[in-house]
């Protein structure tokens, strides 16, 4: 068999649907033995668009997503998207061509080791320079992406290895259970929270999985323990519900702050280091539960006093079937402090002027969308206002990166979500300096007739730096730029483009376009010059005087 035909095979084999990207010369044979192969092709016009479409499908299926470039400047374009997934614990695998390996009339022309290059930000990566070879180094990759923590693997696959000849055979997957926790560890953990005066749920990045999900709701519904999440731990549990106190979208001075300060013991459930600490530990502080697949990465502001390792949904399930309530928990200070934080967001939110303050707008979106609806996000200063403001029903219904936090990423996100979940109503936030950096996706989600809504928030600078830059009392300097008419933006493409002039025309466009099928964008100018006094002094005061 042409090994080419045999990588494919492999590929049909672990259950792979896609294939993103942006093939080369070095790709062809692969892209030959595609034609016939029930895997779709989807072509973007950037690899970085096609790796972060990957990374997404990943974090959405929990199955693999594939990525394709070939070699020289089309790998390097795959390096942001490898540590997206990698730091996000985002299952993908990236396949690149190479010029070939064994006889080769081109010298270095195009040649960097892209093995080399690619190890410090996957789980694996390898040249094959056998076609025997590719049964074991496809099922080795898929393993480990999938394998806890997830992660981006990568395979090189040379022209001259793509056309030759081969007689190796498929490998089948193997069966694979993950450990579960040390039932004395069980028993402490859940001795600990008996005896504790005010135990809180902190709930992480890890812990964003259906059945884990099932499992906390069940333990806070025996229990009525108060839970708080961090920006990627959105979701897990109905953060509508009367016991949620709040998200940890800033690092301290908000009212969920108070929260976390007043608990005598945190529950931390899927905690993952990459996202910035959600509280910071003392000696003499509070008790900490280290509930993960894997232990705690120990660091001076996170020492956890127990350590519960093992499959995060058994942890779960074996603590609720134990624990008893306590009648001695004391929860009033927590609710305290969130009936705070509601009525400071109920005055912003309500605020009419033009340009749109961000709380205003994350409140519309949120009244636009259902409880399955997906919303993924760019990187900017808006995604905290998300993170704090917008409760999120369902697992993975609001996505956003915490992890590399790159540019970007909201719109192929986007794309790849509404290919996952076609019948889902999916919104696309972006500033208007991320959106640039792939807005040219729009022709791909155009020609895959994709039906998603593109928000643009308008402020022509890049506004997170500039919150930054007030915050450290320098002067305004060097983030301001122009812009396109997006409006004729994205109809050059095929697209519908609206914009908005006034706050209350948002939600009715937004659902108008929500309602009529097609690649739309809307431009909405955003007023971010209270983001600075909001968010570095008002919270501050007003969280600190409850």
């Amino acid at each position: 068999m042409k090994a080419s035909d045999l990588f494919v095979k492999a590929l049909e084999a672990e259950g792979v649907e896609y294939i993103f990207g942006i093939p080369g010369e070095e790709n062809l044979d692969l892209l030959e033995s595609l034609r016939e192969s029930p895997i779709k092709l989807i072509l973007t016009r950037h690899e970085q668009g096609a790796g972060f479409m990957a990374a997404t499908y990943g974090r959405l299926t929990g199955k693999v997503g594939v990525c394709l470039s070939t070699l020289g400047p089309g790998a390097t374009n795959l390096v942001t998207p490898a540590a997206y997934a990698q730091l996000g614990a985002m299952p993908m695998l990236m396949i690149t061509g190479q010029k070939p390996v064994k006889t080769s009339k081109q010298g270095r022309f195009q040649v960097i080791d892209v093995v080399d290059m690619m190890r410090p930000i996957t789980k694996y990566t390898t040249q094959l320079v056998s076609g025997d070879r590719i049964p074991s180094a496809v099922r080795e990759a898929f393993r480990l992406a999938h394998d806890e923590r997830p992660g981006a693997t990568h395979i090189e696959l040379p022209e001259d290895i793509a056309a030759e000849d081969t007689s190796a055979y498929l490998l089948t997957p193997s069966v694979s259970r993950r450990p579960i926790a040390e039932y004395k560890a069980i028993n402490r953990a859940v001795e600990m929270i008996e005896t504790a005066k005010s135990p809180l749920l902190l709930i992480g990045a890890a812990a964003n999985r259906k059945l884990t999900s099932k499992m906390l709701k069940e333990l806070v519904s025996k229990t009525g323990i108060p839970y708080v999440t961090t920006q990627m731990g959105k979701g897990v549990l109905d953060e509508r519900d009367d016991l949620f106190m709040g998200n940890t979208a800033l690092s301290a001075g908000d009212f969920v702050h108070r929260v976390i300060d007043r608990a005598d013991l945190i529950i931390n459930v899927g905690h993952d280091v990459v996202e910035k600490p959600p509280f910071f530990m003392n000696n003499d502080g509070q008790q900490v539960i280290h509930i993960n697949f894997e232990p705690a990465a120990v660091d001076p502001v996170y020492f956890p006093q127990l350590e519960v390792i093992g499959d995060i949904a058994n942890t779960i399930w074996q603590m609720k079937e134990q624990i008893v309530a306590s009648a001695n928990w004391d929860f009033s200070f927590f609710f305290k402090a969130h009936n705070a934080y509601l009525t400071h967001k109920a005055e912003s939110e309500n605020d009419d002027r033009f340009p749109i303050l961000p709380e205003r707008f994350v409140r519309d979106i949120r009244r636009a969308m259902p409880d399955e609806g997906i919303v993924t996000l760019d990187n900017g200063v808006y995604k905290i206002w998300f993170a704090r403001n917008y409760p999120a029903a369902l697992p993975n219904t609001l996505l956003l990166d915490n992890a590399l936090a790159t540019m970007g990423a909201g719109l192929p996100s986007a794309m790849a979500a509404k290919l996952v979940y076609p019948d889902r109503p999916v919104i696309s936030v972006c500033g208007d300096g991320g959106f640039m950096m792939n807005s040219q996706e729009l022709e791909t989600a155009v020609r895959l007739k994709l039906h998603i809504v593109v928000i643009i928030l308008r402020d022509d600078a890049y506004g997170m730096i500039k919150w930054k830059q007030a915050n450290m009392e320098f002067e305004n300097y060097g983030l301001d730029y122009g812009n396109p008419d997006f409006v004729k933006y994205v109809e050059s493409y095929g697209g519908k483009g609206w914009r908005i002039a006034a706050a209350d025309e948002l939600l009715p466009q937004v659902q108008k376009c929500l309602a009529e099928p097609g690649v739309h964008l809307i431009d909405v100018p955003v007023d971010y010059s209270l983001n600075d006094k909001t968010l570095n002094q008002t919270l501050r005061i007003r969280s600190a005087s409850i």
